[in-house]
């Protein structure tokens, strides 16, 4: 038996040459114009047909590498790209685009009995009174108002840029005097003036609150805050702010979020790669400026495209953050720790105080006195010496300091020696 005939033999035709799978294919025309779309695809079924064979003759193996190898390097480069590269947005503000505070001192009325108690908040009642005589009504002389469901508030806001007469801003209440909640409050119009003195929003609306709370024959549950909340699009812009963010040659100074005068440099380079040469110049470590078009509408345009711009920000300076009252903390995979030998105990205290009774002997004509009496016991734990080995990634410095077994508050004190002795490469910040 021919081992030839026992194989299945597919043919695959040319589909320009009128062949099918079955039959023999026709034979491919050569008369067409070079450039032609029918030519490109002869071109290419040939190529492929040669790639088949070479396939074919090597095992097939080295196309699957070739293809895993290009989309490694894709995915490698889109991660590269996704970690390091950030818009200017996030880095920088435009000097002169800026948020404006905004303060006030209202009422909220409408509490269930919750509000200020007004024998010991007077200027609440005083508040009232004075509303309450611009509106008509008087109060006569010597009443004392006990009200349960009024409190004076104090009311926040922060004015955003570009924010034109008849917008809705939020505003946060807080309570200022001693109301146990503020929840199911209303506040009354509340003017909100900026630094100038001059009004530039009205609040006024129901409260959101997300706490509760209840109490009942001295027992009291509360979850969250009751005595502050915010009221959404809860103030109404009265007048605007000028801003004016371009000098009069039409530059634009660009603020960096912090100071360092590789990322200033790197946010200039990109700048004029884009815009051109001398579109950006460094002015010092946080601030750059940018030549922008005259024209108000050509200059929103450009700066659109500005904040855009992507750039690779340098490695913030190794730092580590100490939480005095939680002892958290934080730190960056900048920090480095050189080798270093911590010896550090736990001294304890333990007072212990028990009453004693002292009765007198029956028909002795004395009395039973009670007393106290106090033990005290100094514990100073083991300090023996431990090796903290120095690392080089933030894994390692996390890794050689879990192995003093220190708990957070000690941990503080402990990076405070190692800074001292040199042995702690980062900067220590207490907040």
């Amino acid at each position: 038996m021919n081992p030839q005939s026992s194989r299945a033999v597919a043919r695959f035709a040319d589909p320009l040459a009128g062949g099918n799978a079955c039959g023999p294919a026709k034979p491919v025309p050569r008369h067409f114009p070079n450039g032609s779309l029918h030519s490109r695809l002869l071109r290419s079924g040939r190529g492929v047909h040669r790639s088949l064979r070479i396939g074919r003759r090597f095992g097939g193996w080295w196309v699957w590498l070739v293809q895993a190898m290009l989309v490694a390097a894709c995915l490698f480069a889109l991660s590269t790209r996704a970690a390091h590269a950030e818009r200017l947005k996030e880095l920088a503000t435009i000097q002169g685009v800026r948020d404006n505070q905004l303060i006030g001192y209202g009422l909220m009325v409408g509490l269930d009995g919750t509000g200020d108690q007004t024998m010991q908040t007077p200027f609440t009642t005083q508040s009232l009174s004075n509303m309450l005589q611009q509106l008509g009504v008087t109060i006569p002389e010597g009443v004392r108002m006990q009200l349960k469901n009024v409190a004076a508030v104090m009311v926040t806001a922060s004015l955003p840029a570009f924010a034109r007469p008849g917008q809705t801003i939020d505003v946060t209440v807080s309570s200022m005097g001693n109301a146990k909640s503020l929840r199911g409050g209303t506040l009354l119009m509340t003017p909100l003036k900026g630094a100038d003195g001059q009004v530039y929003a009205i609040a006024q609306g129901n409260m959101v609150v997300g706490g509760a709370g209840a109490s009942a024959n001295g027992s009291k549950v509360q979850v969250n805050q009751l005595s502050s909340g915010r009221i959404p699009a809860g103030a109404l812009v009265e007048r605007a702010v000028a801003t004016d963010f371009a000098s009069q040659d039409g530059a634009v100074m660009v603020e960096m979020q912090r100071s360092d005068f590789g990322n200033v440099q790197r946010a200039v380079d990109a700048i004029n790669r884009q815009f051109g040469p001398g579109s950006a110049v460094p002015v010092d470590a946080r601030a750059l400026r940018v030549f922008a078009p005259a024209s108000p509408n050509e200059r929103v345009g450009f700066l659109a495209r500005l904040e855009a711009l992507e750039m690779t920000p340098t490695q913030e300076a190794a730092r580590v953050v100490i939480n005095a009252r939680t002892g958290s903390v934080v730190m960056n995979q900048a920090v480095r720790v050189e080798n270093c030998a911590v010896a550090h105990g736990n001294l304890s205290v333990v007072i212990n105080t028990e009453p004693v009774v002292s009765q007198p002997e029956a028909f002795s004509g004395g009395r039973t006195v009670a007393a106290r009496t106090s033990q005290i016991s100094v514990d100073q734990g083991g300090g023996a010496l431990q090796m903290v080995r120095g690392g080089a990634s933030l894994a390692d410095v996390v890794k050689g300091l879990n192995s003093l077994g220190a708990n957070p508050q000690d941990l503080v004190s402990i990076l405070q020696a190692m800074k001292t002795a040199g042995a702690l490469h980062a900067e220590l910040e207490i907040i």
